[in-house]
């Protein structure tokens, strides 16, 4: 079994390749697809750990709701710099820049989460639980928005009714974009 936390490791470990590829791309198209990767992923990633994982330390943990409300701050910072960053060309000046700014505040939430928040809560939960928990995250990155909408809810049952709004906008739209990968935009049930 794969719990949660190795879910959202992995996760966190695909969004910092993806960060390592548009750096080290040597061409604006190349940085395009790697920048709709690292987007697509991000996005569904942050929605997906707000509908699925700070529930649950909502309702396991003493601290679960500062813990949610401090990790909801942080996403609605990150879906800022990732909506500003989703619009930006290769050739703006402002592009390497803003992504860096981004993985930065991300890197701080990523080390915080793994050592702190998702500790916590596989010890509140059992091993089953923390593997539906895993079946439940990765069921839910398929039908939830691919770009982020900081405006949005961070809360269910509003963040569930938008993104299941706005999910299908964005899907259509990453039909026309381009990936790193020549089969075509990224398959969500194999992530």
């Amino acid at each position: 079994m794969a719990g949660i936390s190795a879910a959202i490791k992995k996760d966190h470990r695909d969004i910092e390749e993806y960060y390592k590829n548009i750096l080290a791309s040597s061409t604006d198209k190349e940085k395009t697809q790697w920048q709709n990767q690292f987007t697509w992923e991000l996005a569904r990633h942050s929605i997906g750990e707000e509908l699925v994982v700070y529930p649950q330390f909502e309702k396991n943990l003493p601290d679960g709701q500062r813990m949610a409300d401090k990790d909801r701050q942080e996403h609605l910072s990150i879906k800022e710099q990732l909506k500003t960053f989703q619009n930006m060309q290769p050739s703006d000046p402002q592009f390497e820049p803003t992504l860096k700014a981004l993985m930065k505040d991300l890197s701080e939430h990523i080390k915080e989460e793994e050592s702190n928040d998702l500790p916590k809560l596989e010890d509140s939960i059992s091993a089953k639980e923390s593997d539906d928990l895993s079946k439940s995250f990765a069921r839910t990155k398929i039908f939830v928005p691919s770009r982020s909408h900081p405006s949005a809810p961070d809360k269910p049952p509003f963040e569930t009714a938008v993104g299941l709004m706005t999910a299908p906008i964005d899907h259509l739209a990453d039909l026309f974009r381009t990936w790193p990968h020549t089969s075509g935009m990224p398959n969500p049930s194999t992530k």
